[in-house]
C-alpha cells in the first residue's frame, strides 16, 4: 500500500478529477464482468438488495431490474448523483452516502453485492464487512463478490481480500468463477441458519 487513505476525501477527489475513473460506462472488461455477475445471480428475483460501492450506478442499472427494492451505497456523494440519473428509470432504486463497513443500512437483504470494493479495505475492515453482511443476509440470501485480480497499490490484492472475506464469513461458497482479470464468488445462506 502506498500509505494513501481510501477514505471519503480520497474518493471525493478521485470523482472530482474524473466522473468515471474506472471507465465503467465504456470498458469491455466492465461490460463482461457485469454480464457474468448477472448471469451468476439472475436466476431469480430478489425482494431487497444492497450494492456496496455502487459508484456511478452502472452495475446498479443491471441489478435493479431483478430486485423489488434496490439500495446502492457509496462512500462519496459525488458519484451518487450520476447513479441516481443512471437508474432514474427504476423507481425501486435508491441511493445513499455511507462509509461501509463502519456505517451499514438497516434491515435485511436477500442479495448483497460487493463488486470491487474489498481490496480497498484493510484486513480488519474486511472482517467487519463479512460480519455485517452475514448478519444482514436473510435465510436463502446470496452474496456476490467481484474482485479484480491485477496488481494495484491498494491495501491488499483482490484475491487476498476475497479469500479473507470467505474465511471470515460463515456462509457456504456455492460457486467461484475466474475470468481473466476478475474473480466472482457466490455465497448463499442456508435456509436453516
Amino acid at each position: 500500500m502506498t500509505g494513501q487513505a481510501y477514505d471519503r476525501a480520497y474518493f471525493d477527489a478521485l470523482y472530482t478529477r474524473d466522473a468515471d475513473p474506472w471507465d465503467f460506462r465504456t470498458s469491455d472488461y466492465e461490460k463482461k464482468k457485469y454480464a457474468a455477475t448477472i448471469a451468476m445471480i439472475g436466476d431469480r428475483r430478489y425482494a431487497r438488495s444492497l450494492e456496496v460501492g455502487c459508484s456511478i450506478g452502472v452495475l446498479s442499472a443491471y441489478l435493479a431490474p431483478v430486485c423489488d427494492a434496490f439500495l446502492g451505497v457509496d462512500i462519496s456523494e459525488i458519484p451518487l448523483a450520476a447513479a441516481r440519473a443512471t437508474c432514474s428509470a427504476f423507481p425501486n432504486a435508491r441511493f445513499t452516502c455511507m462509509a461501509t463497513p463502519g456505517d451499514w443500512p438497516e434491515g435485511q437483504f436477500d442479495l448483497i453485492v460487493l463488486s470491487e470494493v474489498l481490496y480497498f479495505l484493510p484486513p480488519d475492515a474486511v472482517n467487519i464487512m463479512a460480519a455485517r453482511v452475514e448478519k444482514s443476509l436473510v435465510r436463502g440470501g446470496r452474496v456476490i463478490l467481484a474482485n479484480w485480480l491485477g496488481s494495484e497499490e491498494t491495501p491488499q490484492p483482490g484475491d487476498l481480500a476475497a479469500d479473507q472475506f470467505l474465511s471470515s464469513v460463515g456462509l457456504p461458497l456455492r460457486r467461484q468463477d475466474r475470468k481473466g482479470l476478475y474473480r466472482l464468488d457466490l455465497l448463499e445462506k442456508d435456509q436453516a441458519r
